[in-house]
């Protein structure tokens, strides 16, 4: 005894020997929709046109207060060394009560830390200084 098979082409049940692609575009379909509504919203971001101007050099005025930090951290009232954070706190009381208020500038170095640059803003910003200011040098050319 033998088991015989149908040839191909023979009654309603051939055999179909092809890929079904249909559900594989489907999903491929679905997914590109997914992406494409997707994408914008990975790419938010706010487009703003800024502004593109040079620095303007100004002139300092005389009752502009200057403190300075070195690269150790160490502060300076103008030109005077200052002892410590409370010595440069009373430095600030005095122009913090005048009227117009001076603007405050600081003079950090490069190489100065973050925290002590930090401290000083945040020393004027308790004592109501509004206008802080920090000089630099423009870059070599």
């Amino acid at each position: 005894m033998s088991i015989r098979y149908k040839d191909a082409g023979e009654g309603d049940d051939a055999l179909i020997a092809e890929i079904n692609t249909t559900p594989l575009v489907d999903v491929m379909l679905v997914l590109l929709i997914i992406f494409l509504i997707t994408i914008p919203v990975v790419n938010s971001s706010i487009a703003v046109s800024l502004p593109r101007e040079p620095n303007q050099a100004r002139e300092t005025q005389v009752d502009n207060a200057i403190v300075t930090v070195d690269a150790n951290g160490a502060l300076y009232w103008f030109d005077a060394p200052l002892a410590d954070r409370q010595a440069l706190a009373r430095q600030l009381v005095r122009i913090a009560v005048m009227s117009p208020q001076p603007e405050l500038h600081i003079r950090a170095d490069a190489r100065a830390s973050y925290e002590a640059v930090g401290q000083v803003v945040f020393s004027a910003q308790q004592l109501g200084i509004a206008r802080i200011g920090f000089l630099t040098e423009p870059p070599a050319r």
